[in-house]
């Protein structure tokens, strides 16, 4: 089985093409610049060692669908002799509302039904629905699963998810929290349960930590509260995004300054969190770099973040009744381990106990980073959305 993953931006086109039941990644890369100067192609075959970059015009996603197609069928350094060989496309679509609570094989009611949900994501969802287009028109007669980041949290119960506004905001409006990075909760989650030997019954908390963050609470195997909310900018502190603050201080801010919504919108999105406080950049390595220097607004940054994302697991603890492992994943989950000690200090009372000496040794794969005394297991597990979409695309395909 091959499986082309897709996952369509504005300007951009990242892909796949992978076995979803042997994991092997055949071919990767990425179209950057659409529609705009200076539009190039990174595709790299990893078993050969081979990797090139192709500059050239891509007005719209159809050519840059089209350079993927003649890259990965190239006679010298392409990966399958033709797009026969592709079996099914798997497309990530961010926002699938309350219609959509797994992944679907792609009809033309559920490109309607993705579409009744763009105003809930109107940068992502659009540019989706672009790619999946695109590939039934150049790869006619394949079929196209969308896998839909926010289906894994719609099992969280209604006390969790909704907001205590008049009740037509959400009758009226879809107001509510949805959640986001579902793919990769809902992976590292099935991981971590094949580490705990596939119990019956479970309680574990996924810290997914990147520039982007997100906590879950996963009960059973199913999420019952996750961070995020009606966007992404509800939840932990994140690179650019605030998260979690009064809504009054939106107005107050917006007033005093003078501020458009779209200003408003963009100073939290894009300038809160680390670089509002650190002031310096987003990139948690280069915080670090500053807290090593002694720099205040870098140790504060810190200092949040580390808050903030122990305010979540204390909170879904008590959610869950107890835990039986807390997961990192992400750019930062896997790859700070001052990060994850730190999350866990001081959560020895809720027997919790971090290998400090284990943690501190960088490791690919799965890594147990449990203290032999500690009740609940911790571990890192890297995430990995791409084979998550193809392993969903195959097992709707193998249905069919």
């Amino acid at each position: 089985m091959k499986v082309l993953v897709i996952n369509c931006g504005s300007s951009s086109l990242k892909y796949q093409l992978l076995n979803p039941e042997t994991k092997e990644l055949f071919a990767i890369g990425l179209c950057e610049r659409i529609g705009i100067e200076g539009s190039k192609m990174e595709y790299e075959v990893p078993a050969k060692d081979f990797e090139i970059t192709v500059t050239e015009p891509m007005p719209t996603h159809k050519e840059a669908l089209a350079l993927v197609i003649n890259a990965i069928t190239d006679k010298e350094h392409g990966v399958i002799a033709s797009v026969d060989e592709i079996d099914a496309i798997g497309h990530r679509v961010v926002h699938g509302g309350e219609d959509f609570v797994k992944s679907v094989l792609i009809t033309e009611e559920v490109i309607k039904g993705v579409e009744a949900n763009n105003e809930l994501a109107p940068l992502h969802n659009p540019a989706n629905l672009i790619g999946i287009r695109t590939c039934q028109e150049l790869m006619p007669g394949k079929p196209n699963v969308g896998v839909f980041d926010t289906a894994f949290h719609q099992t969280m119960p209604a006390e969790a998810f909704m907001y205590a506004l008049p009740y037509e905001d959400y009758t009226e409006l879809k107001v509510r929290k949805y959640g986001f990075h579902g793919t990769s909760h809902k992976f590292v989650s099935q991981e971590c349960l094949r580490e705990l030997g596939n119990p019956e019954h479970s309680k574990i908390i996924v810290c997914h930590l990147g520039n982007g963050a997100s906590i879950s609470a996963v009960k059973d195997g199913k999420c019952i509260d996750t961070s995020m909310g009606l966007t992404p900018l509800q939840g932990v502190m994140m690179g650019t995004r605030c998260g979690d603050i009064d809504p009054a201080a939106v107005l107050f801010i917006k007033g005093k300054r003078g501020l458009t919504d779209k200003e408003m919108d963009n100073r939290l999105n894009k300038q809160s969190g680390i670089l509002g406080i650190f002031g310096k950049s987003s990139d948690c390595r280069d915080m670090e770099n500053g807290v090593a220097e002694g720099d205040e607004r870098a140790i504060l940054a810190e200092k949040m973040f580390i808050y903030k994302i122990k305010a979540y697991v204390g909170n879904y603890a008590a959610q869950l009744g107890g835990v039986d492992a807390i997961c990192f994943t992400g750019g930062i989950g896997e790859n700070a381990a001052h990060i994850r000690e730190a999350v866990v200090e001081g959560l020895e009372f809720m027997g919790i106990k971090i290998n400090k000496e284990v943690n501190a040794v960088r490791k690919k794969g799965i890594v147990d980073l449990t203290a032999a005394d500690s009740k609940t297991k911790i571990f890192k597990i890297p995430t990995n959305e791409e084979l998550a979409i193809a392993r969903d695309t195959y097992e709707i395909v193998s249905k069919k």
